[in-house]
């Protein structure tokens, strides 16, 4: 279980940052702890008690200037500089009177001590974490910091209201559109039955791994190293699916891929089935927005309903976007009005798409053509949302 107090996480900035600092004399949590930061990759300080500041170094006698940064972090302990900081609750009184900062998490075993949240209160936790259920969701956090990310990717969702709707294609576009933009651009193909977005971005014989190679992943994906693993195509990476034969991929091997993605920044689109299992929850669940592509007849707002019922679920922000051609007395306000989500627009109709897939360029190809208008316009939009709340994005 993992619960939010207040604070936004610290800033971090690009490259590797220190590690987390630990502030526990309970050698059972300082075990589980050191655990999951080996998970994440990261290696933690370890203090019984806030540590104290170390004094600056004296001046050189020889009047050779010395090094200024150690002067610098000699001025400063561990508990303001470290990028994340992990209290077990028993500590929690030790650390009470330390200098409020960002980044702490209260971290405790009893399910049922509901002192714990004026204990984080007091100490100025942005978080309270129960092991063993929160293990993963701090191995993330850890991860974070280890790899020194800043904001984590703006992650936009695809899915058709029915068969045929089109959520692919405009899931190639928006992912093109991004990387064109000059941001990190992964595609994530999340639909082992639907012969592979590598086929219609060109690439299926690009180099690279695909979804089977991550079946059997346990615990953390390094993000950098996911990355460079996928194949590159159109200035954006592409993870989907071989040819072979169908692999199930589990769902804790699906989320330590989407942490991977996040971590990196930029943008990331992931391509939908309609059909939820476990392994789309885990999607789902790292979202920041969905986007729901409905033909504007009435049986694919039928459809969709129902599809809209199941995703929303997991999916808090959840909208609409329509294609035409439009059944009589239906528009696209109309649709998402039926629906009960917010319009992201009409998809528009782009002529010779169907050519330009056969000669193998990607749906937003042309770089002033309608659909790359439209993804352009919803790009600069949701970050301009996500910029505005402090969420995700880059």
């Amino acid at each position: 279980m993992t619960g939010t107090i207040t604070h936004d996480p610290p800033p971090t900035a690009g490259g590797r940052q220190g590690g987390p600092l630990i502030v526990t004399e309970d050698t059972e949590l300082l075990d589980d702890l050191l655990r999951l930061c080996a998970a994440a990759g990261a290696t933690p300080e370890v203090h019984h008690s806030v540590p104290v500041a170390r004094p600056a170094p004296p001046p050189d006698p020889t009047g050779v200037a010395t090094s200024p940064a150690p002067a610098a972090s000699g001025r400063r302990s561990g508990w303001e500089t470290a990028p994340l900081v992990l209290v077990g609750d028993d500590a929690a009184r030790r650390v009470r009177g330390a200098v409020r900062r960002r980044g702490v998490v209260l971290v405790g075993r009893d399910q049922d001590d509901s002192g714990i949240w004026q204990r984080a209160v007091e100490i100025g936790a942005d978080h309270v974490l129960m092991l063993p259920d929160g293990e993963q969701w701090l191995v993330d956090r850890i991860a974070d910091v280890a790899e020194g990310v800043g904001r984590p990717a703006l992650t936009v969702g695809v899915i058709g209201g029915r068969g045929g709707a089109g959520a692919s294609t405009l899931a190639c576009a928006l992912a093109v559109t991004s990387a064109r933009e000059g941001l990190r651009s992964l595609l994530v193909d999340a639909d082992p039955m639907g012969g592979g977005l590598d086929v219609l971005l060109g690439g299926e014989t690009a180099d690279g791994l695909r979804w089977p190679a991550f079946a059997a992943s346990r615990g953390r994906v390094g993000g950098g190293a996911l990355e460079e693993s996928l194949p590159e195509l159109h200035s954006l990476r592409v993870l989907s699916w071989d040819r072979g034969d169908c692999v199930a991929v589990p769902a804790q091997a699906v989320r330590a891929v989407l942490a991977a993605a996040r971590r990196r920044g930029g943008t990331v689109v992931v391509d939908l089935p309609r059909r939820i299992d476990d392994g789309v929850a885990e999607v789902l669940a790292q979202l920041d927005i969905g986007i729901l592509v409905v033909p504007a007849e009435l049986r694919a707002v039928a459809a969709a309903g129902r599809v809209a019922a199941a995703v929303g679920m997991v999916l808090r922000d959840l909208r609409v976007a329509v294609r035409g051609p439009y059944a009589s007395g239906l528009d696209d306000r109309e649709v998402a009005r039926l629906l009960g989500l917010p319009l992201v627009g009409e998809v528009p109709v782009e002529s010779g798409l169907l050519r330009a897939t056969e000669s193998r360029r990607p749906p937003g190809t042309p770089s002033r053509g309608p659909l790359a208008r439209f993804c352009r316009g919803f790009w600069e939009r949701a970050l301009a949302e996500t910029d505005g709340r402090g969420g995700s994005g880059s």
